[in-house]
């Protein structure tokens, strides 16, 4: 698989994002340990070098299983991990109370350590914004355990512009995650072009739009009741009727050249240029050799123009709660 640089740090230009092996998207948080590990091993043999993960999935649990995968092999992986979507301040972690302050940022990363199995994160990563804390306070404390050894490399998710470049100032940062696939295109206006004037990388999560650009999903029926996409405003009502066609054209595109839906998407993003990662998850071995797969797959020019012209998808990317989380 073809390497690209995130910001000067070297991965293979696609990822694996270990959210689901937590079992955000699975019926009644289901998990099945055992077929998550063997998920990472596949990724590393089919050249997948990033595996990213976070504090809060689970919370815990995810990088709990991800340490357990990566054992003996620490070498061959890309650790990426988030803090700051769980707040250490008082006797009992509170998630979804985004907390960015200094102390709250050394906890977190030495409990990542601990369940990852590492003394270092390749790539940590400000899970979201703290609207109450400077970012500068934020950066200067993972500055404080790049110094240590800890972290080897900085990164924002879910970021504006404006905080970028603060951030950046006090200290370099190699990557920003933020949703970006053929229906969420938002950040090529402003910050995307931010990003290429710092040199700063993307890895793109939801690249598959949550699953339903690869057409898998037919119905909201199809979703268990517990299933966290059912708040998602895109697999709603009217909204799912719209956004289904989006992925039939999708399909059909792929499917001159013999590709799936999900590796037309992954494909149209590996062309929107080399400083792109994007991180489709899953937890399923057929799965990751599928998005892998991506790798190889080339599309012509003239199908590169229809999926930029692909309709506007209907409905918000997220619900409500999540994006009162986005940093604007």
């Amino acid at each position: 698989m073809k390497h690209v640089s995130l910001g000067g740090l070297e991965v293979a230009r696609i990822g694996l994002g270990a959210m689901s092996m937590a079992g955000v998207y699975t019926s009644e948080g289901a998990t099945d340990d055992a077929e998550s590990i063997r998920t990472v091993h596949r990724a590393l043999e089919l050249g997948v070098t990033l595996i990213d993960t976070a504090e809060a999935y689970g919370p815990f649990s995810g990088e709990e299983v991800i340490g357990k995968a990566i054992a003996g092999r620490r070498e061959d992986v890309v650790v990426s991990t988030k803090f700051g979507f769980v707040s250490w301040e008082s006797d009992r972690p509170e998630f979804g109370r985004v907390n960015g302050t200094p102390a709250n940022v050394r906890t977190a990363v030495e409990g990542s350590l601990r369940r990852l199995g590492t003394d270092y994160i390749d790539l940590c990563f400000q899970h979201r914004v703290d609207p109450s804390t400077p970012i500068e306070e934020t950066a200067g404390a993972v500055a404080e355990l790049v110094a240590e050894g800890k972290v080897l490399h900085f990164g924002l998710s879910e970021a504006s512009a404006a905080t970028i470049r603060r951030a950046h100032a006090v200290l370099p940062v190699a990557a920003l995650q933020s949703e970006y696939s053929l229906w969420t295109r938002e950040l090529e206006s402003e910050i995307l072009p931010v990003l290429r004037e710092l040199g700063i990388g993307l890895m793109p999560f939801s690249p598959l739009g949550a699953g339903f650009l690869t057409g898998q999903i037919r119905s909201p029926e199809d979703l268990a009741d517990d299933d966290a996409r059912k708040a998602n405003p895109r697999f709603m009502g009217e909204h799912f009727a719209h956004n289904l066609a989006i992925a039939d054209e999708v399909r059909a595109i792929g499917a001159e050249i013999g590709a799936t839906p999900a590796q037309t998407a992954i494909a149209w993003i590996l062309s929107q240029g080399d400083d792109i990662v994007p991180i489709p998850g899953t937890r399923r071995v057929v799965r990751v050799e599928e998005n892998a797969a991506a790798d190889a797959v080339e599309l012509t020019a003239d199908q590169l123009t229809r999926l930029n012209n692909l309709s506007a998808p209907s409905g918000d990317r997220l619900g409500e709660q999540m994006m009162s989380y986005i940093d604007r």
